[in-house]
């Protein structure tokens, strides 16, 4: 399941649409028991960067709408969504959320990187925009990254035409 299902949880418990953050961090560590109340916190961190919770305040909101999660009965999220993620996991993560079965979007992200010429990550936001998910924050994250020259080191690198060893001066004899 993902962090969007976590984060929502603490919102549909109290029927709210603001929490404190301690509201927040109390809720998923001591009502729920999922985490402890530093890797609560470390969530709202994470969350905050993915722009899935905004900071007003002192309160977290929601930037999404937490009543059209699904948090099934005794769901526990894993530990692995306290990490930060990569681009590609990101936009793979989005469209898995919206139905897509995991393997065939990772084939489909795989065809469209080899066919295309371009780095995992263009092609996972590529993809994602194909299948209708609004990854918008991520498409813009990969413009800035193809227009700096980086990428998150998953992508397609420019190679020379000869190999290393291989003097581009000397001359072929026939």
């Amino acid at each position: 399941m993902s962090l969007r299902t976590a984060v929502a949880a603490p919102f549909r418990q109290q029927g709210r649409d603001r929490l404190g953050e301690g509201e927040f961090v109390v809720a998923l560590s001591l009502d729920r028991d999922w985490f402890s109340p530093d890797q609560a916190k470390r969530l709202v961190d994470v969350a905050a960067g993915r722009g899935l919770l905004d900071r007003d305040d002192d309160e977290l909101v929601p930037a999404f709408d937490v009543d059209a999660v699904d948090v099934p009965e005794g769901f526990t999220p894993d530990e692995s969504i306290l990490r930060e993620q990569s681009t590609f996991e990101r936009a793979l993560e989005a469209v898995v959320d919206a139905g897509v079965e995991k393997r065939a979007a990772v084939a489909a992200i795989n065809e469209r990187q080899r066919g295309l010429e371009i780095t995992i990550e263009a092609a996972a936001v590529l993809y994602a925009n194909e299948q209708g998910v609004d990854v918008g924050p991520l498409a813009a994250d990969v413009r800035e990254d193809l227009l700096a020259g980086t990428g998150d080191g998953a992508g397609k690198q420019e190679t020379d035409d000869q190999p290393d060893d291989e003097d581009p001066a000397a001359e072929e004899v026939a």
